[in-house]
């Protein structure tokens, strides 16, 4: 059933693209050889350059133009072997130069598309329409000085490539979902960090409504949304203001607008400028953009194995559930170290240790999975203690909680604290007698409730410090009572 939301003349689809912007991962700038770390002091990263000095010519980066390529192929898009740098002109103070260097009507990657996963398991095919690489600005920061404005020109020339949808979007989850997965593929081709927090992944959020059977109506530009759960609440908040308009008699307007967080609402930036207001033309200080095919293949070739298709082969070589190798594959981080678990060990045991009680103990320490103190080498020596009866699954937890406390593999926790698993039948038999001898009314009560079975079983473990093997005092005790 499709998503829409209803007014007060019944119900309004949505419809939704997004343009992502995602900072290139690169130790130098797009066009210069200046540094792209963050949170460095500010404008101690810019060379003349980024600062738009005259006579400075621009440089193309070959990394940032390689990851550009990996991205196209990372997203089955169609990569152009010829593109070029156009200028895109406008005014402000963090732009030195007066113009943006960018790619218009020639980007280096042209139509592609993602596969996005729903929550009810549906899937959906979204399009792309284009990735071009292009300039960062700088930062204009208002909250330095009483009535002045500060600039910070260390993000000015750092390399994005601009991500473009097809309108395919038609609810918030979808436009989540969307932002998700590109943000996963990112992250796994290593070609942008993915961090919202940072700047290093924005979001410009395009919304229009319509009734059933329309084309398009007017869209309006949510501008630098940062976060996916605020780029799932602008899409909301922009469809019920438009759906206002509409209704009142009124005409949304093409514009740029703001989310305000706090408030939940959009609010109106400035009009929409169109592609003739910017002034493009191509870019007098660069060349075409001319890439080898031979050098894309080459690149291809070096692609990691993306998430897709690392849940299939969770599912057909390792026999997970859907859901399971969902999980497991999120975040590339998550993968390599279940993989490590996994390696000569039964990958659904590998699977529930690692997604139940190693995620329990990460969550309760507040940590990620790469803070982890305890490593993928030593939870599978964990597994290792439990799949050859050293421990038991109940001892095995115990001993991956001192492993989060310390840091120590579990072999040395069961030697420091005599945790071993007695598997000698003639200890558990001389436990099972002792209890069995001390209690004989409970014998007695054991032949009319059989459920007392248990007790029995409770009081051996206790007597033997919890160091019993289960599957056998199960065995001794039923061999002695007679059942």
């Amino acid at each position: 059933m499709s998503y829409t939301i209803e007014g007060e003349t019944g119900p309004w689809e949505l419809v939704i693209g997004l343009e992502v912007h995602a900072q290139v991962t690169s130790n130098a700038k797009l066009f210069s050889g200046a540094a792209t770390e963050f949170g460095a002091e500010p404008n101690s990263q810019v060379s003349f350059v980024d600062a738009g000095f005259p006579g400075m010519l621009p440089v193309i980066n070959r990394e940032c133009v390689a990851q550009a390529v990996r991205t196209g192929l990372g997203l089955n898009a169609q990569v152009n072997p010829w593109s070029r740098f156009d200028r895109k002109n406008y005014f402000y103070a963090d732009l030195p130069q007066g113009y943006q260097i960018s790619q218009y009507q020639f980007p280096i990657v042209g139509t592609g598309q993602i596969t996005i996963e729903l929550a009810d398991g549906s899937t959906r095919e979204i399009g792309i329409t284009r990735l071009h690489l292009e300039q960062d600005a700088g930062k204009s920061l208002h909250d330095q000085h009483p009535s002045k404005s500060y600039i910070d020109l260390n993000r000015s020339g750092v390399a994005l490539m601009e991500i473009v949808s097809e309108p395919d979007m038609r609810s918030p989850e979808e436009a989540g979902a969307y932002l998700t997965k590109l943000r996963q593929i990112l992250r796994y081709l290593g070609t942008c960090d993915g961090n919202m927090e940072q700047g290093s992944l924005r979001a410009d959020v395009n919304v229009s409504v319509r009734k059933a059977g329309e084309g398009f109506r007017t869209r309006c530009e949510v501008k630098n949304v940062n976060s996916i759960r605020f780029v799932m609440q602008a899409v909301e908040a922009e469809a019920r203001r438009q759906i206002e308009v509409w209704e009142s008699g009124g005409t949304v307007d093409q514009e740029t607008r703001l989310f305000d967080t706090t408030r939940g609402v959009t609010r109106s930036m400035r009009s929409k400028e169109d592609a003739h207001d910017y002034r493009y033309f191509p870019d007098p200080d660069l060349p075409p953009l001319v890439v080898d095919p031979s050098w894309i293949e080459e690149l291809k070739a070096g692609l990691p194995e993306l998430p897709d298709a690392r849940r299939t082969r969770y599912v057909n070589e390792f026999g997970l559930s859907a859901y399971d190798a969902s999980v497991l594959v999120a975040e590339k981080e998550t993968a390599a170290f279940y993989e490590e678990v996994a390696a000569g060990r039964d990958p659904k045991v590998a699977a529930n240790w690692v997604m139940g009680d190693f995620f329990a103990m990460l969550n309760r320490m507040g940590k990620g999975i790469e803070d982890s103190p305890v490593t993928a080498q030593h939870l599978g020596a964990l597994l290792d203690l439990i799949a050859d009866k050293t421990l038991s699954g109940k001892m095995a937890k115990e001993v991956l909680e001192a492993m989060g406390e310390t840091g120590k593999p579990p072999g040395t926790i069961v030697e420091e604290r005599g945790l071993r698993q007695v598997t000698d039948t003639g200890a558990i038999e001389a436990a099972v007698d002792a209890i069995l001898a001390a209690n004989p009314d409970k014998i007695a009560q054991y032949r009319e409730k059989p459920t007392l079975f248990g007790w029995f079983v409770g009081q051996v473990m206790k007597a033997m410090k919890g160091q019993g093997n289960p599957a056998l005092v199960n065995e001794v005790l039923k061999a002695k009572l007679g059942g």
